[in-house]
């Protein structure tokens, strides 16, 4: 059994989580914890104290006492909002206090979309255009060209968890350049396990997201690779052909 912990913050999208479980197989347990989100809002000010050590820290113990083998951070704007030096730092710090290996879902992203060989890459964000855009800054410090961002404006989590299949295919559409490798949604507060074959097949290329790259790095820090199609081109030992 492989156990694999994260810590989520508030509550919104959780659901993707168990949904994805389902679909990687009897071997694998996701463990969710629950931080604490303070001000629900897309906003530095608040995104900085939301990721901060003592919230990430409060916990961890659970994880421990679980079994987890490895530790992820399931919050992209909690991560890139400190930007690259201060997200490894804050990774660092993550695994210092739980002893174990640990990342973010911004680093999941720029691991994620170098699986797949995907350089250059589209942003879909929920979030205002100003965070929006402090992500796309994290893509380019990790290697990666960021050839368009979209941004929603949604300022709360709340919000972005009420989308359904409707709103999540319009931003994706919306962010598709024709030169990206991949489109890349952001945000764990989006639902998105469910639409995941149905995304890459109207887009024709692969298209990562929050809750999608945060379990995949779970299992990269795991030493475990999952095929797992319904979960999209990342989950295939294959990337799709793209047209």
């Amino acid at each position: 059994m492989t156990a694999l912990g994260f810590l989520y913050p508030g509550h919104s999208a959780e659901d993707d989580y168990p949904r994805i479980e389902q679909l990687l197989g009897s071997d694998i347990r996701l463990d969710v914890v629950h931080t604490d989100i303070g001000e629900d809002a897309h906003r530095e000010d608040a995104l900085l104290k939301m990721g901060s050590p003592e919230r990430l820290a409060a916990g961890v113990e659970e994880l421990r006492m679980a079994g987890a083998d490895s530790v992820v951070w399931a919050c992209t704007s909690g991560s890139f909002v400190y930007g690259w030096e201060g997200a490894l730092e804050q990774v660092r710090g993550l695994a210092r206090t739980a002893g174990l290996p640990a990342s973010s879902t911004s680093f999941a992203f720029v691991h994620a979309a170098r699986e797949l060989g995907a350089r250059r890459v589209a942003v879909g964000a929920t979030y205002p255009d100003d965070v929006a855009a402090l992500f796309a800054e994290f893509l380019r410090a990790g290697g990666l060209e960021v050839t368009g961002v979209r941004g929603a404006g949604i300022i709360t989590a709340a919000e972005v968890g009420t989308w359904g299949e409707k709103e999540l295919f319009a931003l994706a559409r919306s962010a598709d350049t024709s030169d990206a490798d991949a489109i890349l949604l952001p945000d764990t507060a989006l639902h998105t396990a469910a639409h995941l074959p149905s995304l890459e097949s109207d887009l024709t290329k692969p298209v990562l997201t929050a809750n999608q790259v945060t379990v995949w790095e779970a299992l990269r820090l795991a030493d475990r690779r999952v095929n797992a199609p319904r979960l999209g081109a990342l989950f295939t030992k294959e990337p799709i052909v793209q047209v």
